[in-house]
């Protein structure tokens, strides 16, 4: 499940993913955002995403493709059952993301030595990894489902060290071995 959660997903889309969203078959394997699971009162409900823009369509890497294939394949699921959940509870059903964070997202970030992280920060690092790989902004924001681009840069993308060092490495490029130092150049004869 963090695997598609590193694609930029939010819980309640994770957790809502119906097998009828995804397209695994095709060349191009897409995942299709549409709703998401909420909770309250201790009810559970699917609900349409909160904007417009988080109704998505997302391609899959190949990777993740033949794990979600692999994992619906162990449940006994095909594209016959469009309905169903992706991701259940232990003894079926809707997971609840209360009991996802307490019984499995904690001990395993704890086990990795990353306690105190928070599977929303999977969304935060997808879309840093999406700026700092030198994703357009227009496309990050597409395949985070915001509105606008300024909630990714900021909110969600992060500031990092490499993204820096590239970035000085490439102005000092311009100006003292591109274009701008032929300029320099030229105003000192």
């Amino acid at each position: 499940m963090p695997y598609v959660g590193a694609m930029g997903l939010g819980i309640g889309e994770v957790l809502d993913l119906r097998v009828g969203r995804l397209d695994l078959m095709s060349r191009t394997p897409t995942l299709r955002v549409a709703e998401t699971i909420g909770e309250a009162d201790g009810h559970l409900f699917t609900k349409g995403p909160k904007a417009a823009a988080r109704r998505r369509v997302l391609p899959l890497p190949a990777q993740l493709a033949e794990m979600l294939a692999a994992h619906l394949a162990r449940r006994g699921l095909t594209a016959a059952d469009p309905d169903e959940l992706v991701f259940v509870a232990p003894k079926g059903g809707p997971i609840r993301r209360t009991h996802f964070r307490s019984r499995v997202w904690a001990p395993a970030c704890r086990r990795a030595g990353l306690e105190g992280l928070g599977f929303h920060d999977l969304r935060r690092s997808a879309a840093t990894v999406l700026v700092v790989s030198g994703t357009s902004i227009r496309d990050a924001q597409d395949i985070l489902g915001h509105a606008d681009g300024r909630m990714l840069l900021s909110v969600y993308a992060q500031s990092t060290e490499e993204g820096k060092r590239a970035a000085i490495d490439r102005l000092g490029a311009f100006f003292m071995d591109g274009p701008a130092s032929d300029l320099a150049v030229s105003a000192r004869s």
